[in-house]
């Protein structure tokens, strides 16, 4: 059996400075929606959503549906249930 030699990873400084820059951006994204959405509250919805959708069940409905996700039904057994 062939083995090959470990692979090694280098961290740079550069790789760190921009993880950092990416956190801080991904933070601030994060704090700017949480204001958005506690000043708006649920008087501002989406395209296709109503009052009802605060239920779990619609609120996968409504991601299946933005993400092209149509899950199908359960398929009827041919041998009847064993």
């Amino acid at each position: 059996m062939l083995r090959r030699k470990p692979t090694r990873l280098e961290l740079k400084i550069d790789d760190i400075e921009e993880f950092e820059s990416m956190k801080k951006e991904l933070e601030a994204r994060k704090r700017q929606r949480e204001e958005c959405e506690s000043g708006a509250g649920s008087s501002i919805l989406s395209p296709g959503e109503s009052v009802q959708s605060s239920t779990p069940l619609s609120r996968a409905a409504i991601i299946n549906e933005r993400v092209g996700y149509k899950p199908h039904p359960a398929l009827p057994t041919l041998f009847g249930n064993w």
